[in-house]
Order: C-alpha cells, then structure tokens, then sequence
C-alpha cells in the first residue's frame, strides 16, 4: 500500500514542503512514499481529515491552519498544547495526534550556526511563528523574552504561551523595536520586508534569525550580518521542522542533507558536519502546574535506536522523538 504525507493550508502552490519530503523519502528508500500539497482552509479542513483512508501517515500543517489542527487532534503532544498550535497531524491507532516541529526546527536551526543558550530573547512580530519563538527561547533556557509588535492586542494572545512556558515576557511597541539589537538572539517573524525598515543597532555576538526566506538575503540579515553576527533563515527552519515531521511520519531517520539539497542554495553555508550526531527531544512537563516546555538533551545515540512504542514500521512517542543528524 502506498503510504501518504501531505502538506495543508492556503495558499499552499508556493510551499517548498513536498520536495523536501520526497527527496527524503527517495534517499531513505521509502519508494512507496509519497507527499503532496492540497489548499485547505479553516473551514474544509475538518471534512478533509475526515476524507483521509488509511494510507494516510500524517499532514504537515501550515498557516492558518495550526490553531485548527489542535483543536482537531485527539491528542497532542506537551509542545502543541503549550503553544496553542500543531503543525503536524500524524495518523496511527490512537487516532489523530498534533505536535508542534516548528519550535524544535527552530532550535536546530540556531544550533548550526553555533547558538544553543541564549539569555536575552527579542522576537518581532506576535503572530503565529512567534509562538514558536517562544519554544525556542524555553529551550534556549532564555531568561529575558521581549515581544516587539504593532498591535498590543496580539502580544496579550501571547501571555498564556509565555506563563506555560515559564517565560517571563515583556511587550514593548514596534517604534522601539529598533533597540532590539542588544539581545542574544533576534527573531524575525514579521512578513517579508518589514523588519528590513528597522534600523538597529547590532552587537557582534548577536544571532539574527529572519523566518523569510525568498528573496535571501533579507535586508534585515545583511545588516546583521555586516555588523558581525550570525545570520539564520527561515529556510533552514524549514528543513529542521521537516527533519523532525519525516521522523514523526514514517519512522525512520530523516535524510538530513538529502532534504537539505531539495532547497533552494540559499543555505548552503550552514551547512554543518553533524557527524552522525541523534538529536534526543525531551518534552517535559514542568512542575509548576499548567506550564509545560519543550527541552533538548543534547545526548548522543546510536542512529537508529529504538525511541518510540510498538507499532509496524512506526517509532514514536509524544513524550519522546528522536532526530538523526546523520548526513
């Protein structure tokens, strides 16, 4: 039987998502794989899931969708329910389960270019992906977050995430924003050519993530990257995020660099040696009642260790996933 993945939301004809999971699938040898883009909004997505056979391994999901996903699961992982959002629906006996991969992309993604704490957050924008920023700076063990936003409102949907997360938030309006240049880590999420207006004043040591991609450089990264800091783009969030959805999907260990190679060449100097390295996801519960976070323990081992519960051909838990870094 052929199995199915797909990719939902709209628009959807522009997403990078299907080549990036086939060429995983082809360098894997899951020739009976396949993985697809179908527009769905808020309101058909319940009856296409409803439309699915059991061919179907899981869905990718993308805006504006994530919200709804959750609320669709049966279950979901600590991620997905402390930020409020899934972007991943994977299929199996117990039914419909969510995760979040985008704050754990995330992390990976800043982990190539060397960041793996970061004291001091800044994040632009209060939409969707600063959800996720918000996972990433919990496990980047951030003590300082700073939401900069055009709409106080937004920041205030923020809150919840933030108090789950054990984050201490700070709003701060937009006109500041350029004053942001001091943290450890800088988080675009603003749409393309926003963040490209700011004037800010870079320290060196800074990591500058920009979630556009295209075109790339940003702007916003050239500066960055001109005053001596680090730059990271939203290309390479997609990659990890999908690293970690093959491996929710289908079981086996993602094809990192075969993935990698389905991109566009934008990211090719993050390339890095990951020599065989497993990243292990820990999703932990806090102690503190209702606060949940997303941790990873950077502990090494062997590729192709067994991670999750029974099941044929399938490898996973909510309370744990593991990610090959294999090349």
């Amino acid at each position: 039987m052929t199995r199915r993945a797909a990719v939902v939301g709209s628009p959807i004809a522009h997403s990078l998502s299907p080549a990036i999971h086939n060429a995983g699938y082809a360098a894997a040898g899951l020739s009976d794989w396949t993985y697809t883009a179908h527009e769905c909004g808020k309101d058909t997505l319940a009856s296409f899931l409803d439309s699915l056979g059991p061919e179907w391994a899981g869905l990718s999901v993308t805006m504006p969708l994530k919200e709804r996903a959750l609320a669709l699961a049966d279950s979901a992982d600590d991620t997905a329910t402390a930020l409020g959002a899934a972007n991943t629906l994977v299929f199996g006996e117990g039914g419909r389960v969510a995760y979040n991969t985008d704050a754990p992309g995330m992390v990976d993604a800043l982990a190539e270019v060397g960041m793996r704490h970061a004291s001091r957050v800044a994040i632009l924008g209060a939409g969707g992906t600063a959800r996720a920023a918000l996972g990433a700076a919990a496990s980047l063990s951030a003590t300082s977050v700073t939401v900069y936003a055009r709409r106080p409102e937004a920041v205030a949907e923020l809150e919840p995430v933030a108090q789950r997360l054990g984050l201490p938030l700070t709003a701060a309006p937009w006109e500041s924003a350029e004053g942001c240049g001091d943290a450890d880590l800088v988080v675009s999420t603003m749409p393309k050519g926003v963040s490209d207006a700011l004037a800010i004043d870079w320290k060196p040591d800074t990591v500058a993530f920009d979630v556009v991609y295209d075109p790339w450089p940003t702007e916003f990264a050239r500066l960055a990257q001109a005053a001596g800091c680090r730059i990271v783009s939203g290309l390479s969030l997609l990659l990890w995020q999908a690293v970690v959805q093959f491996r929710l999907f289908t079981g086996v260990d993602a094809p990192v660099e075969a993935m990698r190679a389905a991109l566009p060449p934008t990211t090719a100097d993050l390339s890095a040696d990951h020599s065989g390295l497993v990243r292990r996801w820990n999703f932990l519960s806090l102690a503190q009642p209702g606060q949940a976070w997303l941790k990873p323990n950077l502990t090494t081992v062997k590729s192709g260790e067994e991670v999750g519960g029974p099941g044929p051909g399938r490898r996973r838990t909510c309370a744990r996933l593991a990610v090959s870094r294999e090349p």
